[in-house]
């Protein structure tokens, strides 16, 4: 079993200003000589007013790590070229310019093989929104960006459409118009309106003589559109590079009314002429990656949900050079595949899949489709990268006990090995177990319980997780139970029905019955541990967010056992929900009858509400909207219910800025003692 031992003292987790300085690791690559890689890391800003990415270089070896660039405005997405070179996207102003054309956004950045000053290589209009390259190539040819570009850019020549989509941004503006007028497609996603740009790929190479063009002037021979022809098609892009940079594997959505789905699409560099490689209106293909000769990839392959159960998710392996037909890596494997990476000599393909509250790593015989664990702790991994002769894997690790971090893993050994990261691994206050229960249809729910330090028994708090196809199996910055604990709680961390990582069957056991089946596992697991000598039965809290907020909403008027409820980001009323979120089509399968959503609506059970309850919604969250609160908020207020909101109007399905994040932990520890703890109400400052 996991775990730090306990302090005996302060932590972080005492102080919500030393947590918010947590450094946050959120990307990793390996270098091309193998000697080090390449870290996103966050941090707040000067001002604390946002969270900025820089990069840091962690030795291969397990020296120190040290930190590459230091720019007010941060850098992320750090992608190595064959020399060495590091492309970064940051939003830094480029001191080569002047007034207007000096703008800050995001550009794509070349940071020298032997440090220096990074440069700026290309810059669109709209900014740049993803890099990736070629990992053989010279230069930057084979180096791919994403950037938005308004849909009325329909240049028939390549080079033209960053000019164009210049002249009409400027011609909007001047206009005053904001307006956006949609005659087909989705509205939004997740925080973003979408329109009246859509996002493009373009290729940006080499003009012989060691630059590349910067498109939003007239100096555009260095950065052709490869995609004009695109309409929401890159909403969620997953596009990879071939090794020797002529060619683009990316996934490409078309949308028709109420169906979507998602083609796996090859674009020649060169000509930017495209071939569709997998299309079916049942699935989407997403995440491909290249083979190291570069004659084959894998891509994902998830089947839609459908009226009678969810679709299963596979790996695909597909022959580019001839005509086989693709092939299915995981027969049989009841686990859904992600984060594809290749052997260097092509034999074998690394993956990682949820299993029993991890995360471990997977490798799979190409040719025999032998499938094995590669790793065997309780940790989470991903980024993974190997070494070029095939001997060592790194990744980021994390666990719901620890917060990501750079590790080697020897695959002949499995040894694990931890490399040096920004800051000291944080140590947590308290402990964390394993926990299993039986439903009352027999089948065996598990979960994390963290235990804090001090005297038994502690008050309890249930955290639902989000999704709802997900798991607690990671570290978590919003809903961390490790904050909790430093307060003297217990946190139960389940997995009910419809969680990952516990075969297809599971999922199944929830779909379609949101509310009830996930409500009978987590009562059960949570009866299991207020059984415990040092849990407190009589102090109870639940939270959730998303669909954990769902299942707050539907625990509140389905039982008075807790003394608090926290629901953030949750679904209320089905019907409008449905109706409102930004991907209606994503939850027409499950809920095609009407009595089934209705059945499953949390609205119609708000008399029943006996438990005070914490509201929390921001007004940018899209995928679950603000109107849920609102009418969750109204409902319980013409009910005489006791409850608080907190209201985010920046905000979105996430609180991302530091002094949000703060306020939001302020407020729901400030409503949980007073209700659990029997503690006086104290208005959190500045609220």
């Amino acid at each position: 079993m996991p775990t730090n031992e306990p302090t005996g003292g302060q932590t972080a987790f005492h102080d919500l200003d030393a947590y918010i300085d947590l450094p946050r690791l959120t990307g990793l690559r390996l270098a091309p000589d193998g000697t080090w890689l390449a870290a996103s890391v966050q941090v707040p800003a000067a001002d604390r007013k946002k969270f900025i990415t820089s990069i840091w270089r962690i030795d291969a070896s397990g020296g120190p790590a040290r930190r590459l660039t230091w720019s007010a405005e941060g850098e992320g997405s750090p992608r190595f070229l064959a020399d060495g070179s590091l492309l970064l996207i940051s939003r830094r102003p480029d001191p080569a310019r002047k007034g207007k054309d000096a703008e800050a956004k995001p550009g794509l950045w070349l940071l020298p093989p032997l440090g220096g000053e990074a440069r700026l290589i290309a810059a669109l209009p709209g900014g740049i929104a993803a890099v990736e390259a070629g990992s053989g190539t010279v230069g930057t040819s084979g180096t791919i960006v994403a950037s938005p570009v308004l849909d009325a850019v329909r240049a028939d020549a390549h080079a033209a459409t960053a000019e164009a989509d210049a002249r009409l941004r400027e011609e909007r503006s001047a206009a005053g118009i904001s307006a956006v007028l949609h005659e087909s497609g989705l509205v939004r996603f997740w925080d973003s309106d979408l329109g009246p740009a859509d996002t493009r790929l373009f290729a940006v190479g080499d003009r012989g003589d060691g630059e590349a063009g910067r498109a939003d002037s007239a100096e555009a021979s260095g950065v052709r559109d490869l995609t004009p022809d695109v309409s929401h098609s890159f909403i969620e892009h997953t596009f990879t590079v071939s090794p020797d940079g002529a060619w683009v594997a990316t996934n490409w959505y078309w949308w028709q009314g109420q169906e979507y789905h998602s083609d796996l699409t090859l674009i020649e560099v060169a000509t930017g002429k495209k071939r569709v490689l997998l299309s079916d209106r049942e699935a989407d293909f997403d995440g491909p990656v290249f083979a190291p000769d570069g004659q084959s990839l894998v891509c994902v392959r998830t089947d839609h949900d459908t009226p009678d159960g969810p679709g299963d998710h596979t790996l695909l392996l597909v022959d580019l050079a001839g005509d086989a037909e693709p092939r299915d890596l995981l027969p049989g494997f009841d686990r859904w595949p992600a984060g594809a990476a290749w052997h260097p000599r092509g034999g074998e393909v690394f993956f990682t899949a949820d299993e029993g509250g991890r995360r471990p790593v997977f490798r799979v015989n190409v040719a025999t489709g032998e499938v094995a664990p590669v790793t065997s702790d309780d940790g989470h991994y991903g980024e993974l990268s190997l070494a070029a002769d095939g001997s060592l894997l790194y990744a980021l690790r994390d666990s719901v006990s620890e917060p990501p971090a750079p590790v080697r893993i020897s695959l002949a050994t499995g040894e694990l090995g931890r490399l040096a990261a920004p800051g000291p691994r944080p140590q947590v206050p308290g402990r964390l177990e394993e926990v299993t229960a039986l439903a009352d249809d027999g089948k065996p729910i598990r979960g994390w319980l963290v235990l804090p330090e001090g005297a038994a028994p502690a008050p309890l708090v249930l955290f639902v997780h989000g999704g709802p196809r997900s798991s607690w199996n990671s570290w978590q910055w919003r809903w961390n139970a490790w904050l909790m604990a430093a307060r003297g709680y217990a946190v139960l961390l389940p997995d009910p029905a419809l969680s990952t990582g516990y075969g297809l069957d599971f999922v199944k056991r929830g779909y379609g019955t949101w509310g009830p089946r996930p409500f009978a596992d987590l009562m059960a697991i949570t009866d299991a541990v207020v059984a415990r000598a040092d849990i407190d039965e009589t102090r109870t809290a639940m939270m959730g967010g998303s669909y954990g907020g769902y299942m707050a909403n539907w625990i509140a008027g389905h039982t008075s056992r807790f003394q608090a409820i926290v629901s953030h980001a949750s679904l209320w009323a089905m019907d409008q929900m449905m109706a409102t979120t930004d991907a209606p089509m994503s939850f027409l399968p499950e809920f095609a009858d009407a009595d089934a959503l209705l059945a499953n609506s949390p609205h119609r059970h708000v008399a029943a509400i006996t438990t005070p309850m914490l509201v929390v919604h921001g007004d940018r969250d899209y995928r679950v909207p603000i109107g849920e609160a609102l009418r969750l908020w109204w409902d319980l207020q013409r009910h005489g219910k006791t409850a608080k909101f907190l209201y985010f109007p920046d905000e979105n399905h996430w609180v991302l800025s530091p002094g949000n994040v703060k306020a939001w932990y302020a407020a729901v520890h400030a409503f949980l003692a007073e209700h659990v703890l029997g503690e006086p109400w104290k208005r959190p400052d500045l609220m």
